[in-house]
């Protein structure tokens, strides 16, 4: 079998890629396609390995040889699903490899917020502690993160573990998402989007990318929330109105904000979160600890594998 993977540098260097999957075929690796190159790199290969490089509808059309489509992530929408499925070709993800992971990044920030860790490491290495009369200072007020309220959005299993982490801080938790479910975890409570956007302390974003959701953090909503209130997003950057949160931020409006994903990676140059106040940003890490990539290579070659015995797993479409 002739595999080509499109974009394996931000999972591993190459030597391992080759490796890992030199078993099932013959393999071929680049660290990155532009879209101009996917159709000469493909043609020939039965299976495609792809992270962010869209294949599209056009490419599948011009590739008879494709059979298989390997999504190196959890979300799929590099590949329109349903023409694959009209063309033949079985399209994979890798499902819940990274959750703890970015459960972790949700907390990074919260306690980041509330400590203030940077802020003081930063002070006291430019010689502030040293040169202070007190054997403390406060560079601005830290707070306990127990007894607040952190609003979810989105209750798949990343929603779901922060809502059970939070819990076990001593926080209150308030959710809502497009299904309830019965859940073990005490001080949560279901409610309606607006209620979640009122009584949050901390609003945290894991809701999938739709037609509904896309600009949900916008003018409105932010207005919602309480001016001491920070608003967290690990899940897909056009969920959040860049220009009407930046402008929150800078307002005062709500008292800060972090993000791990944007509305296009890398952000532009121009966009207004980058110079906002108080706004934390990470280039898209949350996935990308050593065991979830770990995790994420394992499942991927799992599923390939399978589809060659005739047995195919997490397959979505």
């Amino acid at each position: 079998m002739k595999i080509v993977i499109l974009d394996g540098y931000t999972l591993y260097p190459k030597d391992k890629m080759l490796k890992t999957y030199s078993p099932l075929g013959e393999v071929t690796c680049y660290d990155r396609t532009a879209p101009e190159e996917v159709p000469d790199r493909i043609r020939g290969a039965e299976a495609v390995l792809t992270n962010k490089v869209i294949i599209s509808n056009e490419v599948m059309e011009h590739s008879p040889a494709l059979r298989y489509i390997g999504v190196l992530a959890t979300g799929y929408n590099v590949v329109d699903t349903a023409f694959a499925a009209s063309r033949n070709i079985v399209v994979t993800n890798v499902p819940a490899y990274s959750t703890m992971s970015v459960v972790q990044l949700v907390f990074a920030y919260v306690l980041a917020f509330a400590s203030k860790v940077e802020l003081h490491n930063a002070a006291v290495h430019q010689g502030e502690w040293a040169s202070c009369p007190d054997f403390m200072f406060l560079k601005s007020p830290v707070f306990e993160i127990a007894g607040k309220t952190i609003g979810i959005i989105g209750m798949g299993a990343i929603g779901t573990q922060v809502a059970r982490i939070a819990s076990a801080f001593g926080m209150n938790v308030v959710c809502h998402s497009r299904h309830t479910k019965e859940l073990d975890i005490p001080n949560l409570t279901w409610t309606s989007m607006e209620e979640v956007f009122r009584q949050a302390d901390f609003l945290t974003l894991h809701a999938p990318l739709t037609e509904q959701t896309r600009g949900i953090i916008n003018q409105n909503t932010l207005k919602l929330m309480k001016p001491t209130a920070y608003l967290i997003n690990t899940a897909r950057g056009p969920l959040v109105n860049d220009a009407d949160l930046a402008a929150a931020l800078n307002s005062g409006l709500i008292a800060g904000a972090a993000a791990d994903v944007m509305t296009s990676e890398p952000p532009k140059p121009e966009n207004p979160l980058l110079s906002a106040k108080n706004m934390l940003i990470t280039p898209h890490l949350g996935w990308a600890s050593t065991e979830a990539k770990e995790r994420l290579l394992s499942i991927s070659y799992d599923n390939l594998a399978a589809y060659q015995r005739g047995n195919t797993i997490n397959r979505v479409n």
